[in-house]
């Protein structure tokens, strides 16, 4: 999310005060970092959808215990996507960036089991409106987000922990704080990790070979708050849940 390995080791202290030049510069930066989480959650959706309609593919990532490896993938490929952006040339990164999209979709294939289309379609436009409202203003204030990251990484820490104990003791009060905790937090992460993205287009100005490399990584970033974001909406919204 967002808590990503500072590449190159660049300071984050940006002045507010750009030029015209290179608030274009952000503004193409960000462009493509949108347009490849929009590709990423397509893709997402896509082999969401197609694998919730093989009994056969379900059968084998659920019932073999497949479904486990393919989270243990997606965290490496996370690590690796983030940590070894210095490594790796763009097209490398792209293409890691959409094996982790396509895997996120044969592990959340399950949403379309549980819930029907118009609730996940509810779901995702309200949580479309809020990311887009969030990630708007992350990208225009003038107000340093640092502190809110650093509170907002901390809740996450905390709301992680209490997932895990509520896995054991299943209180159902436990659940709807770690549920609406979980929307209040993501929303902060994409405020946050949008501003760093800005701060982070500055940087990388006149080096279009590392410019593409970490609009991938900006992309997942943001693909991350996203879909958890999402889930988090669609337990709330789940009146559409299916029997």
């Amino acid at each position: 999310m967002s808590q990503f390995p500072n590449p190159m080791g660049m300071n984050r202290s940006v002045p507010w005060a750009q030029s015209d030049a290179s608030d274009r510069t952000a503004g193409r930066f960000m462009n493509s970092v949108y347009a490849w989480m929009c590709v990423g959650l397509a893709l997402t959706a896509v082999v969401a959808w197609g694998t919730s309609q093989s009994p056969a593919v379900l059968k084998m990532i659920f019932g073999s215990g497949l479904v486990w490896a393919l989270i243990i993938a997606e965290l490496v490929l996370v690590v690796v996507i983030s940590s070894a952006v210095n490594k790796i040339n763009a097209s490398v990164a792209t293409g890691l960036f959409l094996l982790y999209a396509a895997l996120n979709g044969l592990t959340l294939c399950s949403v379309f089991l549980m819930y029907n289309l118009p609730a996940l379609g509810g779901a995702f436009a309200v949580s479309a409106g809020m990311f887009g409202v969030t990630s708007f203003y992350g990208y225009v204030t003038k107000r340093d987000l640092s502190r809110l990251g650093s509170l907002m990484f901390m809740a996450l820490i905390g709301l992680i922990l209490a997932s895990v104990v509520n896995i054991f003791v299943a209180s159902s009060a436990l659940y709807w704080l770690v549920t609406y905790a979980g929307v209040f937090i993501f929303v902060g992460l994409t405020a946050y990790d949008t501003q760093k993205l800005k701060q982070l287009s500055y940087q990388v100005e006149g080096n279009s070979a590392l410019s593409a490399r970490m609009s991938i990584v900006g992309s997942l970033m943001l693909y991350l708050d996203f879909i958890n974001l999402f889930l988090f909406m669609l337990r709330i919204m789940g009146g559409g849940r299916r029997s």
